[in-house]
Parts: C-alpha cells; structure tokens; sequence
C-alpha cells in the first residue's frame, strides 16, 4: 500500500472510491466513519472500565466536557435534559473527531494508486456531503419527534398552522425554516472541513515547516467549534420543540 509524504489533497467535491462491496462503493470517508465510530466506542468502554474514584487525565477530560454539555443542556431543556443530552455529545464527539481526523499525516498519507493519482485511505467524513447531510437529518427528524411527543401532534401543528391569517403567515416561514436547517446544517460543516482540508494539503505542499502549523492549529480550532455549533444547534433546536407553543408567544 503506497504511503504519501504528508497531508494529501482532496481532488474532488465526492470521496474517493476504494473498493465496491457488491454494488455498494467503499469510499475513503466511509472507512474514515468506521474508524471514528471505533474511537468514540473504545472511548465508552474505557470510561466504563476504567472509571476511577481518582480520574486520569484523560477520564478527567471527557467528564469535564460532558459536564459542561449536561449544564447546558440541563439550563435550556428542563426536564427533557436526559431525552436531549444524548444527542448532543454523540454528535460533538463524532464530529469533532471526524474533523480532527483529517489531521493526523500518519493516517492521511497511507492510500491507494489508482491511473497515477494517490488516493488516501482516509478522508474526514465531515468533508463528504452525504454524511453531513444524514447528520443534519437526524438532528431535524429527531428534533421534530421529540417536539410531537412532548407538546402532542395537536400543539406541534399549531406551530405551523392557525386559523389567523397572521400566524399562518409567521408558522409557514416557520415551516419552511426547518427544510433551511438541514441545508444550513450539512453544507456548514461539508464546506469549513473540506475548505480546510484542501488548505492544509496545498499549504504542506509548498512549505515544509512553520506555515502549516499555525494553518494546523487553525483547522484543530475549526473543528472544534464546528463540532460544537452542531452540536449545541441541536440542543437548542431540540430544547425549543420540547416547549409547549402556547408558551413561547
């Protein structure tokens, strides 16, 4: 298996095919995907094991960062907190490692040659459009289930629906807001990693040394907050739905 010289660069919008399982294409970001759902579960069975009255520093780190996502979804959700909590952390950690994926050389410049072009084994998920946009699925159809069995179907539709022209009026821009959502949610995070990651690769290319660390810290940055608009968008999407209507005029 031919190894690249660093990061590599990302030759089009669609990941790259490695190989087809029947007639279902393994792309780089699949693979990418199976990997970051290995991580996130060795991380959730080494808390559970290894959980210590005394924390190690990495223990420390991921209580620490649920601690803070439980607080705030707690101060926003109420009583839907542990319906909500779930959700919220599953998505920052997948995504802030799918994003942080791309980053790490010694994974990126292991590939494939195929008609003289290197293609990496792995590409960040986050940079295929296919999975931001499940993603962004997931996070609205959850967001809109939980809103109908918390306030019940009757209240949900008035949401968007009113026998006065007015609030019609306001609850159809409504409507139409939740179909901009997934728009707004996939390309955000497809467009800042992809555009990051063609960055990194292009810089590297050019300069060997001090240049694309600073653009490296930069993408560790990106990434992170990436991870945590999504994440914290659901949260308070999810929080908004679970109040009763009535409530929030």
């Amino acid at each position: 298996m031919p190894v690249g010289t660093g990061f590599s660069f990302m030759t089009s919008l669609a990941p790259e095919v490695l190989f087809s399982v029947g007639k279902f294409p393994i792309t780089n970001t699949v693979i990418d995907t199976l990997l970051v759902d290995a991580i996130v579960l060795s991380i959730v069975v080494y808390i559970q094991k290894k959980a210590a009255i005394v924390p190690t520093f990495f223990q420390t780190l991921i209580e620490l960062a649920m601690e803070q996502f439980y607080s705030l979804t707690e101060s926003t959700a109420g009583k839907y907190t542990m319906q909500i909590f779930p959700y919220v952390m599953t998505f920052f950690l997948f995504i802030l490692i799918a994003n942080y994926s791309e980053l790490l050389p010694i994974i990126t410049s292991v590939g494939v040659t195929r008609d003289g072009q290197f293609i990496p084994l792995v590409r960040s998920a986050s940079s295929d459009l296919n999975l931001t946009l499940g993603l962004a699925l997931i996070s609205v159809i959850t967001t809109h289930a939980m809103g109908i069995r918390a306030t019940g179907l009757k209240a949900y539709l008035h949401r968007f629906f009113s026998a006065k022209p007015l609030e019609l009026y306001s609850g159809l821009l409504e409507l139409i807001s939740e179909f901009t959502k997934i728009i707004s949610f996939s390309f955000r995070l497809f467009g800042n990693i992809f555009v990051g990651g063609i960055m990194l690769a292009s810089i590297t290319a050019f300069f060997a040394y001090v240049l694309p660390i600073a653009v490296l810290f930069d993408e560790l940055f990106v990434g992170f907050i990436q991870a945590a608009i999504f994440a914290l968008l659901t949260m308070a999407f999810m929080s908004i739905f679970t109040t009763s209507h009535s409530l929030t005029e």
